[in-house]
């Protein structure tokens, strides 16, 4: 049996049983499964527990990649790179200290590097003369970055005037929090030179949040799990996408202006969309749902139970549900008060008319003909609208990547191969772990003309067949 053969059988063994919470101990990596009748085609970009960042194409193959990772990374459109093709956001320098430590605490220096990884923009400040891209852009100063350190985590958007909105950390008191100080939630818009154009901090808007009184009174009364010295991370903002032209405000709804943000609170459950030019929450889901109902499900019902999400955002016009919110509902466990999945843990993609506040699709591990639980990932993770209809969803724990159709057929997957000893909270000491924070698909006209690509269909067996060989 060949190595590529093995990775193909063996797929049997990741679909059923290792993207649950308990997986195996051995089982295979690269893609696993490509139907290329239903699959649509592009490039994946992500960034790997090996600290950097991969181009790979539908049959696996790194086609690029970058000796820096993002938080996350992401692959420009070439119209907001005046043409050039192939530039991505990236982290460029990080401070010693504990890697999980207060999201992006450690993030000193973030910025733009070309196909050749040259440095094309850079905002924040150079941890230590060894990083890789330490020198500033043109002698320019970091005087301006707030704190001098970028502090970026979870999202940042390419803004089509040029400027960078930044979704970073704050740490600070907050009145009327028990904590002494709080990991708060800042975006920055910084233009071109490094200055900051506008800015929005999340504490400023407690009372827009849809908090209750009595989930309000909780928030302010909690304290970091990490020990009475950290902030307290009351909101974990982490997701911040730009609405962009969309049918509500086509048809007058202000709230949905094209300039205006979208971010989750994994922390409090709520998504929420910011109007850019007052700073005000303008529309807002949860944090309060009716619990799920199990059972048949009912399509298009009210928004139910969500959890812990991640990547909420509009789906482009031009693709199939522009305008809906398209969003990977964790189900790990969190707000005000505690919520959780319960005994089976899963997780589901939801798409969202955000009009009607009303579940139009969703994706769970039973829409593959697996148990519910087959599919999971309670922190991290993310999904995109594809052209074609089907989406590509990161669950992310188990560093798995695939395609699903319209009717929750899987299309295509991909387990990265890129393990190494990482801190996970709770663990106590570093362990083996392939996950990924966040998958982008990227066409094939947005890099260079000539990067190779494959797109041979990929197979696997029936379950339950696959055996090792012994020696």
């Amino acid at each position: 049996m060949t190595n590529h053969t093995y990775k193909i059988v063996a797929l049997s063994l990741l679909s059923v049983a290792a993207n649950l919470g308990a997986a195996p101990s051995v089982y295979p990596t690269g893609v696993t499964r490509y139907d290329t009748a239903t699959a649509y085609n592009s490039y994946v970009i992500f960034s790997g527990q090996d600290k950097k960042t991969h181009l790979i194409d539908m049959n696996g193959n790194e086609v690029h990649s970058w000796n820096a990772e993002g938080f996350p990374p992401v692959l420009l459109d070439p119209a907001l790179t005046g043409g050039q093709r192939g530039n991505v956001l990236v982290q460029l320098a990080s401070a010693p200290g504990t890697a999980n430590e207060g999201n992006g605490l450690r993030n000193q220096a973030i910025g733009e590097l070309d196909w050749n990884s040259n440095v094309v923009w850079q905002w924040g400040a150079a941890a230590s003369a060894q990083d890789a891209y330490a020198a500033p852009v043109e002698g320019k100063s970091n005087a301006q970055v707030p704190g001098g350190s970028a502090k970026q985590h979870h999202d940042w958007r390419r803004l089509k005037n040029g400027n960078t909105l930044v979704l970073a950390n704050l740490v600070q008191p907050v009145a009327g929090f028990k904590a002494p100080q709080v990991l708060d939630d800042v975006i920055y818009e910084v233009n071109k030179q490094g200055d900051v154009v506008w800015k929005w901090t999340a504490s400023e808007h407690l009372a827009e949040f849809g908090f209750s009184a009595a989930s309000l009174k909780l928030v302010k009364e909690g304290l970091s799990p990490r020990g009475p010295g950290a902030p307290f991370d009351y909101l974990h903002i982490n997701n911040m996408s730009v609405l962009g032209p969309n049918k509500w405000y086509d048809a007058g709804d202000q709230r949905f202006h094209p300039d205006n943000i979208l971010i989750d609170s994994r922390e409090a459950n709520f998504i929420v969309i910011i109007d850019k030019h007052t700073g005000k929450v303008v529309w807002n889901l949860g944090p309060d749902y009716p619990a799920q109902v199990r059972g048949p499900r009912v399509l298009p019902r009210p928004v139910d139970q969500i959890v812990g999400q991640h990547d909420a955002h509009l789906i482009e016009p031009g693709l199939p549900g522009a305008g809906h919110i398209l969003v990977f509902d964790n189900q790990g466990e969190a707000g005000y008060p505690r919520v959780s999945v319960g005994v089976q843990p899963r997780s589901r993609v939801l798409e969202i008319d955000p009009i009607k506040k009303q579940i139009v699709w969703e994706y769970t591990g039973g829409d593959s003909n697996g148990p519910e639980w087959s599919f999971y990932s309670s922190f991290i993770s993310s999904a995109r609208r594809l052209p074609n209809g089907n989406t590509l969803i990161d669950e992310g724990m188990n560093g798995r990547i695939f395609q699903v159709t319209s009717k929750g057929d899987i299309a295509w997957e991909y387990i990265s191969p890129y393990f190494a000893p990482t801190p996970v909270a709770g663990a106590g000491k570093p362990v083996l772990s392939n996950w990924l924070y966040r998958a982008q698909p990227v066409p094939y006209n947005w890099v260079p003309e000539g990067t190779p690509r494959s797109e041979k269909a990929v197979t696997p067996p029936e379950p339950g067949k696959f055996r090792v060989a012994s020696h």
